[in-house]
């Protein structure tokens, strides 16, 4: 069709679930099957592009994020169900109660509840250390069971498998 510029190709925010630590912030983009993988760190935005998909679409994602992060320390990691991405914080210990800069709602990005912890009420100790955190993240994929990152071994042995005393 003549008179059209540009490139046909329409992009989709991927699905997107994030969590925070202490040292690190943690981003899933939850894409199936992903190829041509793109991630740019920058001190105040993540950048995220990639094709993939059921219908192989073209993903982008521009992050202003809410604080600094180190974008040297900073990586990623593609498996086949979605690209995981480890940024190191700028500023260690502080919290981050959202993702981005920006206080509005996207309909692409949520809290990943899974992994989500109070830090008054839970201890970081299996990722104090970053380096080890980002060892584990360069093992993803391989056969070696990874540890649990919520803490669901500890308490699936508790109180849920006793039986409930029936009811009068």
């Amino acid at each position: 069709m003549a008179g059209i510029v540009g490139d046909m190709t329409r992009r989709y925010p991927a699905t997107t679930k994030w969590y925070d630590r202490r040292q690190i912030v943690l981003v899933e983009f939850c894409i199936e099957d992903s190829k041509d993988v793109h991630v740019s760190f920058e001190e105040q935005k993540l950048i995220f592009r990639c094709h993939g998909g059921a219908d192989d679409h073209s993903f982008f994602n521009e992050i202003s994020l809410f604080d600094k992060i180190d974008p040297k320390e900073s990586n990623y990691h593609r498996t086949d169900r979605s690209v995981h991405c480890v940024m190191r914080k700028g500023s260690a210990g502080m919290v981050w109660p959202r993702l981005t800069k920006d206080k509005s709602k996207f309909l692409w990005l949520s809290v990943d509840f899974t992994n989500w912890r109070d830090w008054e009420d839970a201890s970081d100790n299996e990722f104090s250390n970053y380096d080890e955190f980002s060892s584990m993240m360069n093992k993803m994929g391989c056969d070696e069971e990874l540890p649990e990152l919520d803490g669901s071994e500890e308490e699936s042995s508790g109180s849920d498998s006793e039986k409930l005393p029936d009811l009068e």
